[in-house]
């Protein structure tokens, strides 16, 4: 998790009601996007991600089933309510430069997310992994990921590895998750320089 400085563009993407900052996962992959590109947050809930792509100045859209946490968001980020599981994904092939996702697992649908990017867009995806049922909830291994599970989806739905990282969170509770950093097969690697 990182903190937002109270000065910064970022810091007025603090959630309400005490929900977590932006992951700096996440921060870290939109680092990678310029200003103006199409980004969607898919399963954005109260849009912490979403606000912190608006903030640096990125084209936003965050969709979730929540109404209520959508309405939330506020700024310009475009708000759709869509079952991300049941119906359609509202969105055509390759209509984003970048699309995140955290905290939400539907394997039938990883290949049509990827499919959402750009050639050449950036994947941004970190959720909970297997073990985190030591942890808390979830624990149900429907919303867990197997081992090498995320880059194996990436590699199979025509994804470049970018980064990767397996392991536990340590913050105000501990999590098991898996996240990864992946483009089209048209990216120019060198420009997703690593430190």
């Amino acid at each position: 998790m990182t903190e937002a400085r109270a000065d910064s563009p970022v810091a007025r993407c603090m959630p309400a009601h005490g929900a977590s900052a932006p992951s700096a996962w996440v921060m870290r992959g939109l680092g990678w996007l310029a200003p103006g590109s199409r980004v969607l947050d898919l399963a954005a809930g109260q849009g912490r991600h979403a606000c912190a792509a608006e903030a640096l100045g990125m084209v936003v859209t965050a969709v979730d089933r929540d109404a209520v946490a959508l309405r939330a968001i506020g700024g310009t980020v475009r708000c759709l309510e869509a079952d991300l599981e049941a119906d359609p994904l509202p969105f055509e092939a390759a209509s984003f430069d970048g699309v995140i996702v955290t905290n939400y697992l539907f394997r039938p649908r990883f290949s049509e997310i990827c499919e959402l990017l750009e050639p050449g867009g950036l994947l941004i995806y970190e959720t909970f992994a297997r073990g985190n049922e030591r942890y808390g909830k979830p624990s149900n291994p429907d919303f867990l990921l197997e081992p090498s599970e995320l880059p194996a989806r990436c590699a199979d739905a025509g994804l470049a590895v970018v980064a990767f990282e397996d392991g536990v969170i340590r913050g105000a509770r501990l999590a098991r998750v898996q996240r990864i950093l992946a483009v089209g097969p048209s990216a120019n690697l060198e420009s997703f320089a690593i430190e």
